[in-house]
């Protein structure tokens, strides 16, 4: 079995400068796909069921699924709650087998998020799996406008909830369908000089290539959640095998030809975070 905790992952990445994906997954086929692309580039991967996904799936079947790719992966696959939002939904992961949890109190007052974070980190640690917080208030294209993290606020949460990994809002917004957005760099590193926490942008669709490379391999970015961009590649091979040929009804067999375009696209996002 390769299942990992975050900070299995984070840590290594953090001492030898590179980032890990965080791969926003919404089913079988999307999750399978990462992992198999995961395999290819030989790195580690994070399979992360977001708030849409698990009101698709419980969460306990989404942790069994998780699991059990792992169990035959090659590479360190971690099972990451990615925006919990109560204490109650940290701990049916938890219990469904979830090796990280990332409990979003971004939208709360400092004090409010940094209390409710210390103590599902304290749980995750118990457990002797990972936590993810968020400090400042990252945004959606189209929707609720971002509020940028202040250093000194992120070296406060830092220190007083215990995270393993601490998504920050620098420019980032999530649900964005291109890659045009450019980070804030100077505010990165203002929260590099104020803590050592691996550091998780949300929303990582939406920046430049360059960008992503760059600081995966010269900053504390540790972690780059992409989901947007490997939905649209989803969406586009699925279009193109239903329309291949419209007397087809069977599924499975529509489904199953989703498959290398995604790990193609998996791929290519992959290789962005290496350090060759």
């Amino acid at each position: 079995m390769t299942l990992a905790t975050l900070s299995d992952v984070l840590q290594p990445a953090l001492r030898d400068g590179y980032a890990v994906a965080g791969l926003v997954t919404l089913g079988w086929e999307d999750m399978r796909a990462y992992v198999a692309a995961a395999e290819v580039e030989g790195v580690p991967v994070i399979l992360q069921a977001g708030p849409s996904c698990r009101a698709h799936t419980p969460i306990a079947i989404l942790g069994k699924m998780f699991r059990y790719l792992a169990e035959s992966a090659s590479v360190p696959v971690v099972a990451h709650l990615d925006h919990g939002y109560s204490y109650e939904e940290c701990r049916e992961a938890l219990d469904a087998g979830f090796t990280s949890l990332m409990f979003d109190g971004s939208r709360k007052p400092l004090r409010q998020n940094i209390d409710e974070t210390a103590a599902i980190a304290e749980m995750a640690h118990a457990a002797g799996i990972s936590c993810e917080g968020e400090i400042g208030f990252v945004g959606y294209a189209g929707g609720e406008v971002s509020s940028g993290t202040d250093p000194v606020e992120a070296a406060q949460f830092a220190r007083d909830t215990g995270v393993d990994a601490m998504a920050i809002s620098v420019g980032n917004l999530h649900l964005q369908q291109s890659t045009g957005g450019v980070l804030d760099e100077a505010r990165i590193r203002a929260i590099e000089a104020a803590t050592r926490v691996p550091l998780v942008v949300h929303g990582g669709s939406g920046v430049s290539l360059a960008q992503r490379r760059t600081l995966a391999l010269e900053s504390n970015i540790c972690k780059f959640n992409i989901g947007t961009e490997l939905r649209m590649a989803f969406g586009e091979a699925l279009r193109s095998a239903v329309n291949r040929d419209l007397s087809r009804f069977d599924r499975v067999s529509i489904l199953k030809e989703t498959h290398d375009p995604v790990v193609e696209a998996t791929r290519r996002v992959l290789s962005i975070f290496k350090r060759e």
